[in-house]
């Protein structure tokens, strides 16, 4: 066992067979699986959360096949990284096939000069191309690099993937197996739970404890619920709020309390917030949903969202926090009505498209005594001077007459 090596590094599997999850893509059925196996692997883009196997899967395929492997990241590599890739790919004597396979870690850190001298050669076939990123593919990749690639999500491994790796972990002597473990079977289920379906973070703490706890009388290292309390990480936050993330999880913040669902509401904002999200911006957001979505079903709504959004802004955190939920709350609970939302959406479209006609006479101002004699203010009925504080006369223009933006049961 090279000890220099961490666990996480020494556990990566080496076969298809010793891979662990990601059963949607990998199953035996499945063509990733298939593709891999016969060595007939197109371009592929890996995208997923940290610890969730992206760079094992790339091991496993450079283990496989028969094409020459290259590895490079994009953090650190440049146009002249690629060109030399390119170069040896070329040459016969260095490459009698005349292709290689180039993983890219990180490839989402490549600008656009380095993407776009990487595609010719993705495309006429010099190099298949594998690319690793924890960013949306679709927003950070060429679109040209897409096209050509096959775009494959991988998902946080579940608790009992990671259980299985922990277990194996344990017995291997290349893991831990040279050391005398025990360790209760719930124990390492909590190991399990607390990584959030980070693999690495997993195998990293279950070293941590085992390399910082003393061998017992008994001659074992006896890993406690307290001890791997204090060796592994607390649950990590799958959130990035400069990331795809802080959009998905801000969309169910919203759809939450426009759903009526103040449990899901609170647990987007716990989430938002746990991940450094700037409270204002919440609080802004409920402001909007206070107004497009509960509207005149409670117009009060908004006075307690404006309410809330200066009082986060004057405490800030992390009492904000409980203003923000009190607020988040409130609009989630209230009735809902999107009927001024959708009456000036509608105004606007009507207002940008079609000719309106002109303002009806009686209603428009007159600050100088002349205008009045031009038919500005002319015939204006005062409302308040009728019973009821409000009389019939004409306000749309003659063409927009009989226009509805108004709905009250919407």
């Amino acid at each position: 066992m090279n000890n220099n090596e961490p666990l996480a590094f020494r556990m990566r599997p080496k076969t298809l067979d010793e891979y662990v999850g990601q059963e949607h893509v990998l199953g035996k059925d499945k063509i990733l699986y298939r593709t891999i196996k016969a060595d007939r692997l197109s371009s592929i883009i890996l995208f997923g959360p940290p610890g969730c196997g992206k760079t094992s899967l790339a091991r496993v395929i450079s283990e496989t096949t028969k094409y020459k492997f290259y590895k490079i990241n994009a953090v650190t590599a440049g146009v002249a990284d690629i060109k030399k890739v390119i170069e040896e790919t070329k040459n016969f004597m260095l490459n009698p096939i005349g292709k290689s396979i180039l993983f890219i870690d990180e490839i989402h850190r490549f600008n656009k000069l380095q993407q776009d001298a990487l595609l010719p050669y993705v495309e006429n076939g010099t190099v298949i191309l594998i690319g690793a990123t924890t960013e949306n593919p679709y927003f950070e990749v060429n679109k040209a690099l897409i096209s050509r690639s096959m775009v494959i999500k991988l998902n946080p491994l579940t608790e009992e993937d990671i259980y299985k790796v922990l277990k194996n972990a344990i017995e291997r002597k290349d893991g831990l197996g040279e050391y005398n473990i025990k360790i209760e079977e719930e124990t390492l289920k909590k190991i399990a739970a607390i990584s959030n379906g980070d693999v690495r973070t997993a195998l990293n703490g279950l070293e941590v404890a085992t390399l910082t706890t003393a061998m017992s009388e008994d001659g074992y290292i006896h890993l406690t619920d307290e001890v791997i309390k204090n060796s592994v990480q607390s649950r990590k936050a799958i959130f990035d709020k400069n990331g795809e993330e802080h959009y998905d999880n801000i969309s169910a913040f919203i759809k939450s309390m426009r759903g009526s669902d103040p449990d899901a509401a609170i647990f987007y904002l716990a989430r938002a917030l746990n991940g450094g999200e700037d409270p204002m911006f919440l609080a802004r957001r409920i402001v909007i949903c206070s107004s497009e979505d509960v509207g005149m079903a409670n117009p009060n709504a908004l006075v307690v969202a404006n309410a809330a959004m200066q009082a986060v802004h004057m405490v800030g955190m992390p009492e904000a926090k409980i203003i923000l939920s009190e607020a988040a709350t409130y609009i989630a609970t209230s009735p809902k009505s999107n009927a001024t939302y959708l009456g000036i959406n509608k105004a606007i479209e009507d207002v940008q498209t079609k000719d309106t006609g002109e303002i009806p006479m009686h209603i428009r101002n007159a600050p100088i005594a002349k205008m009045k004699e031009l038919g500005y203010s002319e015939g204006y009925k005062y409302p308040h001077d009728y019973p009821g504080h409000t009389v019939e006369q004409q306000y749309l223009p003659d063409k927009m007459l009989g226009t509805k933006y108004y709905n009250k049961d919407f």
